[in-house]
Formats: C-alpha cells, sequence, structure tokens
C-alpha cells in the first residue's frame, strides 16, 4: 500500500521568498567586496580566458588571419603536424627545454636554499640588505639580462673570453659553436642569482619556531644536523612551490634565448616557446603554433602533478 504525500501549494512561494530574501541580505553585506573584485575578473576574462579558449579551439583549425579558420580533417591534424613539421625540430625543442629546465630549476633551488641559510643568521637589518640586493634580478627585464650575457660570451671580446686569455687558455665560441650554444644560455641562467628563491627560502626559515634549533641543540646536534633534520624538512611546501614556479618559467624560456642568439645557432637552442613564435609570428601558422602551445601546457601539468605528489608535506608549525 502505497502514501501519497499532500503538496503544499504554498510551499515554492514561500521557497522563493526565502531565497530571494537571503539572497538579498548578502548582496547588501559583501556586494561591495564584489563590486572591488569585477575589473580585475572583466580584465583576466577579457586578456586571458577568452584568447586561451580561442587558441584551444584554432589548434583544430587550419586557421589565416585573413580567411579565419576551418575546421581539420581530422581535428588533430595540427597536433601531428606539431611534431612532424620542419623535419622534428620541434622534438629537438623540446629536448634542448627539458635539459636546460633540469639543470636551471636544480641550480635555482639549490643556490636559493643555500644563500638563504648563510642569510638567516645575520641581524635582521644585514638580511634586509641582502634580500633586497639579490632580489634585483628579478625586477630587471629578462631581455637585458640576456643582452647583459650576450655581451659577456662575445667570441671576440666578450669578458668569459678575456679570463680565459688571462688563464692562458684559447677562446671559446661560446654562442656560435652549435655543440655548447645551449650549455651556454643554460649557465647564464644557472649564474643569475635566483631572487624569488633567496627571498621565500629566507620567509620560510624565519618562522620556524626558535626552540626546535634549541631543542636540538641540547641533544648535541651540530649546525649541520640542524640545517638537515629541521630547516628543510619544514620548508618543504615552500620547495614545492618554489620547484613548480621554477619549472614553469624554465618550460617557457623565451626572452634569454631571443636576445642572446636571436638567429638561433641551427637548432641547437631551439625551445618550445621559440617554436611556438616561429610558427605562429614568423610563418603565420596559428594552428600549428596553437596546438604546440597546448602540449606545452599538458607536459607543465603533467610535471606539475609529479612534483606535487613527491613534495607535498602535511607539517604544519
Amino acid at each position: 500500500m502505497t502514501t501519497v504525500e499532500k503538496i503544499d501549494p504554498q510551499a515554492a512561494p514561500q521557497r522563493e521568498r526565502g531565497a530571494t530574501a537571503s539572497l538579498r541580505r548578502f548582496a547588501r553585506r559583501h556586494g561591495w567586496s564584489y563590486v572591488f573584485v569585477v575589473p580585475s575578473l572583466i580584465t583576466f576574462t577579457l586578456f586571458t580566458l577568452i584568447p586561451v579558449l580561442w587558441s584551444f579551439v584554432i589548434s583544430f583549425q587550419r586557421f589565416s588571419l585573413a580567411r579565419g579558420g576551418q575546421w581539420q580533417d581530422p581535428l588533430w591534424e595540427n597536433y601531428i603536424d606539431a611534431f612532424t613539421k620542419q623535419g622534428g625540430v620541434f622534438v629537438v625543442a623540446i629536448q634542448n627545454t627539458l635539459i636546460y629546465s633540469f639543470f636551471t630549476v636544480i641550480a635555482n633551488i639549490l643556490f636559493g636554499l643555500v644563500l638563504a641559510s648563510l642569510i638567516q643568521p645575520l641581524s635582521n637589518r644585514l638580511k634586509t640588505f641582502f634580500r633586497a640586493a639579490y632580489y634585483l634580478p628579478a625586477v630587471t627585464s629578462a631581455l637585458i639580462i640576456g643582452m647583459t650575457w650576450r655581451y659577456i660570451f662575445n667570441a671576440q671580446w666578450g669578458f668569459a673570453n678575456y679570463l680565459l686569455r688571462l688563464a692562458g687558455m684559447e677562446p671559446v665560441r661560446w654562442l656560435s659553436d652549435p655543440d655548447i650554444a645551449l650549455t651556454s644560455v643554460t649557465l647564464s641562467a644557472v649564474l643569475t642569482m635566483p631572487a624569488t628563491a633567496v627571498v621565500l627560502f629566507s620567509a620560510a626559515m624565519g618562522s620556524i619556531p626558535a626552540e626546535y634549533y634549541e631543542a636540538a641543540e641540547l641533544d648535541g646536534a651540530g649546525p649541520m644536523m640542524r640545517w638537515w633534520r629541521i630547516t628543510v624538512p619544514l620548508i618543504r611546501s615552500t620547495t614545492l612551490y618554489l620547484v613548480v614556479l621554477y619549472t614553469i618559467a624554465s618550460f617557457e624560456v623565451f626572452e634569454r634565448v631571443y636576445a642572446m642568439v636571436p638567429s638561433g645557432v641551427g637548432n641547437s637552442t631551439q625551445t618550445i616557446v621559440t617554436q611556438i613564435y616561429n610558427n605562429g609570428f614568423k610563418d603565420l601558422d596559428f594552428g600549428v603554433a596553437s596546438a604546440q602551445a597546448f602540449i606545452l601546457f599538458l607536459m607543465i601539468a603533467a610535471l606539475a602533478v609529479v612534483q606535487f605528489r613527491a613534495l607535498k608535506s602535511d607539517v604544519e608549525y
């Protein structure tokens, strides 16, 4: 035997009036905060979200500025062309980017950690001074830094070859020899101070309670043991953030390569973003360039997932 529920005809209008009243109370209480967010939201939508979505659409089209887009058959043809165009130079660009990223990310994290550890015991005034000094590269244009390194590695009168001549060694064609051009670009990135890492590591170390170090010192732990057993584990979340940040930056390297070797040295200095630039703005092949851009996005996303799984930490203090 089944029972039939009685429907109150007054219930639905009452719920609607209650929801409307709650919405009005929410708007009166929090409305102004959303007014301040709207300009940023509009800017993000117009100049980031819509271009990204439109680029995804273009990656499946044979797109021309004059004729617009025509859908590919098959749809993924641009993604195939991304790897096969120009004899597969995009594969070489991926390899170069991976090599560059591997060394620069490791060097930036290690140098930033060591420098921040050396700064930490100093007085507050000296810590502020060194943080500001090391952060200067971050506020300097990457193009200017690249051009500076281009002069340093100049084969005829560059500072690097000047030092080699003082040591009685032969000058090196740093940026014109295809065998070492990528190494020279990577070396310039490694020798540039990791500004963000120094500042963030220093701030993270400063937030660690001093009681931990005092207890370890009472137990007989030396400076290196305290650094390895207390400092490094407790700044793991900061390390994760910096690893992801530097990985994204190194995979998107363009200005440094463009400034140091503007004409390229064959394919030895091709990176993923230089390939996207060449296909999109030189060859005007926007479909292939968009496909390569989304391949880059997928690579960065996959690496970020691996890094989060490897370096995630539940430590709180």
